[in-house]
């Protein structure tokens, strides 16, 4: 009798999987996702199909997506059969954030966890959710041995020959370019993220991870071994894992470009912030040195003007840089921070990480920040100088140490009050919720190689209009906009992309880079522009664009809007947008447009909106682009 029981059991739940349990919905009914497995006593892989309702037809935008896990001890991966199935769990949780796109954030998905087995009845289950913007999935297994380690993720992305994709080659630091190609075929098989897709036209998917905890490893995308299959390839070759282990959340936004643009999904599936007070936590611009003084840090006179600039830009804050421990003429880095203090002014200092550049011609500060008694003893010591945050530079990689040293940066940080700006460092993955005075991470080809190579000069325009559907979605991006003069490499983009680009780049602290008399030479409307500039947001909204050709791109901040817009081509271009997709109240248009040179401005001031039609189009020059505030 008994074993009647069990079998009809078994019946009943193998009947309600094949009648649609191992399918999971959005919340808008729009992503679906579909868990194809084994059950009864079959084994095999198990595989997800992922499709979206545009226009109430259903198209796939991945199927087959390969998922699994392997440890020395373990295979998780080829003969798996699906166990059970819980029930769905709605997620339901608002946040704040005081930095990013968006300050109130919905964290709303539909759960199911999906659990396993394999051959030898060992057990992994697989969470999944699935958002009007994206799904996330996880792996989750317990009963690990001490000595365990995980040796491969078998999670694999299916991308068909002909889909377009924005791919950047994986580096430590993630400074390169998302080059726009329609084939997997590459000398080069490793890729970071994100990678942006278009599947079909006009729906877009972008792959990253997200919620990288103590003693997880990051990940990277690899198709060495077909061209079609990129698979999740883990930073650290063997993972130690003991005891209940989750993996990072593999994540995919999916919708138009403005739901890629606009999604918070990165900060949502990530931990809730470990701080109760946060008045000390204050986003600003800031002046900064490198750009145009490639070892200006390290000469007072020069590190005062910046100071100065910052004062009389009303900028919080003024960033020195490497080198600042030898700095001489006239004055010391205490004498320069004394300085700053006198004028209002904010100091950040750098760091070098010491972990990856330390050796001969190394700068400093070097091994300062990377034992535990070292780091918290300097951090005291900024604490009563007066520092409000550092700059660390030079990372080593996406393993679980270098992983662990970015959360010791962070967390000590919180008992004196100091900001955190990442640089030569990995691409942001929720931390910026979880440690609120995480304010940016470079891991973008950024405006200071100008000071470097020349590469960025004919590449600039196109990169940057890239930049918004690609890298900024995932968190902040210290890109250094705002470059109206040449450092050692010149720029052929107009002034109104470079003033465009301090609106359409998302940065906690945005490093304003260039020389100060670059800035007193600007129209005056241009500069009070600068010296009112937010930079962290209440919404932001795509208004049109499309990858490496333009971006229109507004944020709000209060009761005004600020818009940046992009022509990342070579040719004339007329930019446009919808002053009714903006909600509020709307009174005034201040427009900073292309003049008539590249480097110059027409300006059209406090315009009233009633002289406009519903559509403002805005003509651009070749790698042009404009600014505006509408009150």
């Amino acid at each position: 009798m008994k074993q009647t029981i069990i079998l009809l059991l078994l019946i009943s739940f193998l009947s309600s999987c094949k009648a649609g349990n191992d399918q999971l919905e959005s919340p808008n009914g729009k992503i679906i996702v579909h868990v194809n497995a084994e059950q009864g006593n079959s084994f095999g892989q198990t595989s997800l199909t992922i499709s979206y309702i545009d226009a109430g037809k259903k198209r796939v935008l991945f199927e087959n997506l390969l998922t699994g896990l392997k440890t020395d001890k373990k295979n998780l991966t080829d003969s798996m059969r699906l166990i059970s199935i819980s029930a769905t769990k709605e997620i339901t949780e608002e946040y704040t954030m005081i930095t990013g796109k968006k300050s109130l954030c919905s964290n709303n998905a539909n759960e199911q966890t999906f659990n396993f087995t394999n051959q030898d009845n060992e057990s992994i289950n697989l969470i999944i959710r699935a958002y009007n913007d994206g799904i996330t999935f996880r792996y989750q297994f317990d009963g690990i041995s001490d000595d365990e380690q995980i040796i491969e993720e078998s999670t694999t992305y299916p991308i068909a020959e002909g889909v377009k994709r924005w791919s950047q080659p994986y580096y430590i630091d993630y400074e390169g370019f998302y080059t726009l190609t329609t084939s997997g075929i590459s000398k080069n098989s490793h890729w970071s993220y994100p990678l942006l897709l278009e599947p079909t036209d006009s729906v877009f998917a972008l792959i990253t991870e997200a919620n990288i905890q103590r003693n997880q490893c990051g990940s990277q995308l690899k198709n060495d071994l077909d061209p079609t299959a990129y698979r999740v390839h883990l930073a650290d070759e063997k993972l130690p894992v003991s005891g209940t282990w989750l993996s990072p959340w593999r994540v995919v936004i999916i919708g138009s470009l403005g739901d890629i643009v606009e999604s918070t999904l990165i900060t949502d599936v990530s931990e809730p912030s470990v701080l109760g007070d946060t008045e000390w936590i204050n986003p600003g611009p800031s002046a900064w040195i490198y750009w145009a003084y490639n070892n200006g840090s390290n000469d007072y006179q020069i590190v005062k003007e910046y100071i100065d600039l910052a004062a009389e830009m009303n900028w919080p804050y003024n960033l020195i840089d490497w080198k600042w421990n030898e700095m001489g003429n006239g004055g010391s880095v205490d004498d320069a921070v004394d300085y700053a203090n006198e004028k209002g002014i904010k100091t950040l200092l750098w760091y070098n990480s010491s972990t990856s550049w330390n050796g001969e011609g190394a700068p400093g500060p070097l091994f300062v920040l990377n034992e535990k008694n070292s780091r918290v003893n300097e951090y005291r010591k900024l604490k009563e100088m007066g520092v409000s945050g550092i700059k660390v530079d030079f990372f080593n990689g996406d393993g679980h140490k270098e992983m662990n040293y970015y959360i010791d940066l962070l967390e000590d940080a919180i008992d004196h009050e100091l900001l955190i700006n990442f640089h030569g460092a990995t691409l942001p993955r929720g931390w910026q919720r979880t440690y609120p005075n995480l304010m940016t991470v470079e891991a973008v080809y950024g405006a200071e190689w100008y000071n470097n190579r020349p590469i960025l000069t004919d590449r600039a325009a196109r990169h940057n209009a890239t930049l918004p559907f690609t890298r900024n979605v995932v968190g902040p991006m210290d890109y250094t906009p705002g470059t109206f003069s040449d450092s050692q490499h010149p720029h052929i983009t107009s002034h109104g992309h470079e003033l465009a680009l301090t609106v359409v780049f998302e940065s906690a602290l945005q490093h304003l880079p260039d020389r100060p008399e670059s800035y007193r030479s600007l129209p005056e409307p241009v500069r009070n522009f600068l010296s009112t500039l937010p930079v962290s947001w209440d919404e932001t909204k795509l208004l049109n664009g499309y990858p490496g050709e333009s971006v229109v791109l507004a944020r709000r901040k209060g009761d005004n809007w600020f818009i940046g817009g992009l022509n990342g081509t070579d040719e004339s271009r007329t930019l446009s947008f919808d002053i009714a997709e903006l909600t509020g109240a709307k009174h005034t248009i201040t427009l900073f447009k292309d003049g008539p040179e590249q480097r110059s401005f027409t300006i059209e001031e406090d315009s009233d909106l009633s002289e406009y039609s519903d559509r403002i189009n805005i003509e651009c020059l070749p790698r042009g682009g404009f600014a505006a505030i509408i009150k």
